[in-house]
């Protein structure tokens, strides 16, 4: 171990030298949280002080609720740290970093099936993920349409987009950071994604482009891509638009051309003129890279493309950052070689496998719903049948005591009043992870249907608030019209009967429930 110089309390200041950072007066006294410290600290202390307190985050391998990459091999990590000092904006001085880029760029419009020759290049751009990626698609978008409009000597003031209330966040960034109008179309209790109908009679002529999702954040299913291009023909045949479609495969632009290659959803559409595509999602990349592929040279208008020279030559860009860190790039061009076509459908396979093994053990446990689909991305997503004792939040929380990060959310408008969970299946999750999670799943479940219900803890609650107003206060007359909601009901079946959804009505039923079978007990135990 390293040693560690401290000064002692001696009045001469005289240093001496510790074994370890432990005994060193760092990390004997606080450090200021947020100002800058007045002095300085060994290395090894920093690195201490900073290791132990990320301790206390997540296993990103348990956490289940995230598409991003946590494991890549060793080689990989080798040659991430041996350019992260590299910013890839530089292009001059790292021309072959940036060559690497433009052949990730070729490869994948080709695996998009773009229609561009042998001998032709794609045009695309790496970014910092999918939602930069939107980002520049939705700008392509509105500026053709502009151009459009000013041409025919049209308003241009007033441009929207069409999408499913299922879109990722940052569709609603643009949308405001950019005065487009979102129109989303609602989801609705068995129908999760974008209804590709109601989709295209929301276009209009200021329909900038509609999007559609290859793998839905909320339960991984696969949007129509092709009905939506089909009654879009038919709209710009009788109307003489010309609305676009985006894909937004950000989650399964991997996963689709490897599980299912007669899936049409990309550029053999004719409507669909950009898509982009997480890298550090199923293209098995960490963190920080993102996709964007236009159709054509022609889809990306010129005037939003920036040449610079201050770098030493011409460069040209089109990015909503500059600089960035080259790793990412280099490392998605490394698993296209590394692991070939055939690779990356192996492990897509693979993922599908265990995400089959996940959905068919939870729903044969009885109390679930699967809410994902067999053809999407390997995920599972579940729903409570009975809500009544415990919800997926409980759940959810409870999975945390055995280290899983599990999310419980609801579904988009206006399908909220549908809860679930949701497990992501990576590369790096394996089968005999999934037979521990399905066993603490079950074991979650037992113990929730054991503990006190909801109902029970608000009746305790309105014991407590009782006694604390006194004896008088616990033999006022409650309000009488609520004697339906108990009765003369045993508590397992008001609380078999109980929604945890409706706070108000379970609050009456304990207040009722206090005043028929408690009111009277003066030993405080009910």
């Amino acid at each position: 171990m390293a040693l560690s110089r401290t000064v002692d309390g001696r009045k001469d200041g005289a240093e001496h030298f510790v074994t370890s950072v432990f005994g060193s007066r760092y990390v004997r006294n606080n450090l200021p949280r947020y100002r800058m410290p007045e002095d300085e600290m060994p290395k090894d202390a920093a690195y201490q002080i900073i290791h132990d307190e990320l301790l206390l985050d997540g296993n990103p391998r348990l956490n289940l609720a995230s598409f991003v990459t946590t494991w890549m091999e060793p080689e990989c990590d080798k040659l991430i740290m041996e350019s992260l000092n590299k910013n890839y904006i530089d292009m001059d001085e790292y021309p072959i970093t940036t060559e690497l880029q433009d052949r990730c760029v070729n490869m994948i419009a080709r695996l998009f099936h773009a229609p561009i020759g042998e001998n032709e290049t794609a045009v695309g751009a790496g970014c910092v993920g999918s939602s930069e990626a939107i980002m520049l698609a939705g700008l392509a978008f509105k500026r053709k349409w502009q151009h459009k409009r000013k041409a025919e000597g049209k308003p241009y003031d007033k441009p929207n987009m069409v999408t499913g209330a299922n879109v990722q966040v940052c569709w609603e960034k643009f949308a405001r950071y950019f005065e487009v109008e979102l129109r989303d179309v609602k989801l609705r209790k068995d129908k999760y994604v974008l209804d590709v109908k109601e989709a295209v009679d929301m276009v209009d002529e200021n329909t900038i482009c509609v999007c559609a999702i290859l793998g839905s954040t909320y339960n991984g299913e696969f949007e129509d891509v092709k009905l939506l291009n089909d009654l879009l023909e038919e709209k710009n045949a009788k109307t003489g638009w010309a609305t676009p479609i985006h894909v937004d495969a950000a989650s399964g632009g991997f996963v689709a051309p490897f599980l299912y290659p007669d899936l049409v959803w990309d550029f053999r559409l004719p409507w669909v003129k950009s898509i982009n595509v997480s890298g550090h999602k199923y293209g098995l990349v960490y963190a920080g890279v993102g996709w964007v592929v236009w159709r054509r040279h022609e889809e990306l208008p010129e005037d939003l493309v920036f040449h610079v020279n201050y770098l030493g030559a011409d460069q040209p860009t089109f990015t909503l950052n500059f600089s960035k860190g080259a790793s990412q790039l280099i490392a998605q061009y490394y698993q296209f070689i590394r692991l070939g076509f055939s690779g990356y459908k192996c492990i897509m396979e693979s993922c599908q496998a265990q995400a089959k093994h996940l959905k068919d053990c939870i729903e044969g446990m009885g109390d679930f719903e699967i809410l994902s689909k067999d053809i999407g991305v390997p995920l599972v997503a579940f729903s409570l049948k009975d809500r009544s004792g415990f919800d997926e939040y409980d759940i959810a929380d409870s999975l945390r005591t055995y280290g899983w990060i599990v999310p419980a959310y609801t579904m988009a408008p206006d399908a909220q009043e549908v809860s679930l969970l949701r497990v992501v299946v990576r590369e790096d999750f394996g089968m005999s992870l999934a037979d521990r999670l399905v066993n603490d799943i079950r074991a979650v479940v037992e113990k929730l249907k054991k503990r006190p219900t909801k109902l029970v803890n608000e009746v305790a609650d309105a014991i407590m608030k009782s006694a604390a107003h006194g004896k008088h206060h616990k033999k006022r007359k409650v309000d009488d019209t609520l004697a339906d909601l108990i009765g003369s009901k045993p508590l397992h079946e008001v609380v078999k009967h109980a929604s945890v959804f409706d706070e108000e009505l379970n609050k009456k039923r304990a207040f009722r429930y206090h005043k028929k079978n408690a009111v009277a007990k003066t030993n405080g135990v009910c």
